[in-house]
């Protein structure tokens, strides 16, 4: 059994098999923890857990199945599709601004028929850095010419980034930071970096300016620095201090049913106090074991784009986690940022499993050998390989 299930494994879950065992275990602890966190909301739309609970699990196997796709395209192939991919999200963005629908508190949704709520900031981020890694790597040997290089990734860089902080300012953030490394990688002079943080914040003033989360924002930072908690923090903290070392078990969390959003937002709460700072450091052990094997896969590339696109998107999935958590234990103003691959939702699942799946991509074609080529020309060079 365990030979067949190797034999399995090998066969259709290939490249980096210590990235595909932490994915599969964030998606265990998403299932529990969510399934354990829904009962308030369930109550207030009238519905069962366990409709909430299928959804979820099927939005889990979505972004897994959107995973195990990616993975398998040769990782090159994106970077054709990122540039059709901005200019898509520039449209979306824009009409997400002026007509985008209202979930947990913030307008950062469409309704697309069929599909249904869709966050195009995470598709617009993703198609940023897929993008940005592309236009380095070509530019390699002419990093420093202005015209050709700095300026379109400038542009690029300062119109998504502006148009995301319209209404998801963190996001925003995150994503610019996630820019900044690639290009410092990218071996982009410092006097550049320079220039593009005078882009962000141009692209920030202007997010400021005509965006609807700049009052929330500067809300949020001056009662952080004032040490002041609102409600939601409040009871965060709350769950956190009383999960003890082993935590109150699977299903037991009091302040599931006063979070406002204990199954997105502040679902790291609600792991430590069900499965206690045993529970909490297992799961920062994931995503940092997630980030190393990721950069692992950047390090090993022989390719600038591979290496570019697996640091990029290792960093931005596990920047974010990291945000979500220091937003849980006190050490940032809240953000509205979920925790991926446990957080309940429908886009995230499925781009994040589409950014681990690029990284898998990335690993698998470095240990493989003819990478690209298809089966024809690889079983003919083994055919000759053996005759000779």
């Amino acid at each position: 059994m365990i030979a067949k299930f190797k034999t399995w494994a090998d066969k259709n879950l290939q490249g980096d098999k210590v990235i595909w065992a932490v994915v599969f275990l964030l998606s265990l602890i998403s299932i529990l923890v969510v399934y354990s966190s829904i009962g308030t909301l369930a109550y207030k739309k009238t519905r069962s857990t366990e409709s909430y609970l299928f959804k979820h699990t099927l939005m889990v196997f979505l972004g897994l199945g959107a995973m195990w796709i990616a993975h398998k395209i040769d990782y090159r192939y994106y970077s054709k599709l990122s540039r059709f991919a901005l200019w898509i999200s520039v449209p979306l963005l824009i009409y997400t601004f002026t007509n985008g629908t209202t979930l947990n508190d913030a307008a950062r949704w469409i309704n697309i028929p069929v599909i249904g709520s869709f966050q195009p900031s995470d598709f617009a981020s993703l198609a940023l850095i897929i993008n940005l890694a592309s236009m380095l790597s070509k530019k390699q040997q002419n990093i420093e010419d202005i015209k050709e290089t700095l300026i379109p990734i400038l542009i690029w860089c300062g119109v998504i980034c502006a148009l995301i902080g319209l209404s998801n300012v963190s996001t925003a953030v995150l994503l610019f930071a996630t820019c900044m490394l690639i290009m410092f990688i990218g071996r982009v002079p410092v006097k550049y970096l320079a220039m593009l943080v005078l882009v962000g914040l141009l692209a920030g003033a202007v997010a400021a300016t005509l965006g609807s989360r700049a009052e929330t924002v500067k809300s949020r930072i001056t009662a952080f620095v004032k040490g002041e908690h609102s409600f939601q923090a409040t009871h965060g903290f709350i769950a956190v201090s009383t999960g003890g070392i082993v935590g109150k078990g699977p299903g037991n969390s009091e302040q599931r049913n006063i979070l406002p959003h204990p199954y997105s937002d502040f679902v790291y709460a609600i792991v430590i106090e069900e499965y206690g700072m045993i529970g909490g450091i297992i799961v920062l052990v994931l995503y940092l074991t997630l980030l190393h094997r990721g950069m692992k896969a950047a390090y090993n590339s022989e390719r600038a784009f591979g290496g570019l696109l697996s640091a990029g998107l290792s960093f931005d999935l596990v920047c974010q986690a990291m945000v979500n958590m220091g937003v849980v234990v006190g050490l940032g103003p809240i953000t509205g940022q979920p925790l991926p691959l446990i957080s309940m939702g429908g886009t995230s699942m499925v781009i994040t499993g589409l950014s681990v799946g690029i990284i898998l991509s990335v690993s698998r074609g470095e240990q493989e050998e003819n990478w690209g080529q298809s089966s024809e020309v690889k079983e003919s060079k083994t055919v000759q390989a053996k005759a000779a």
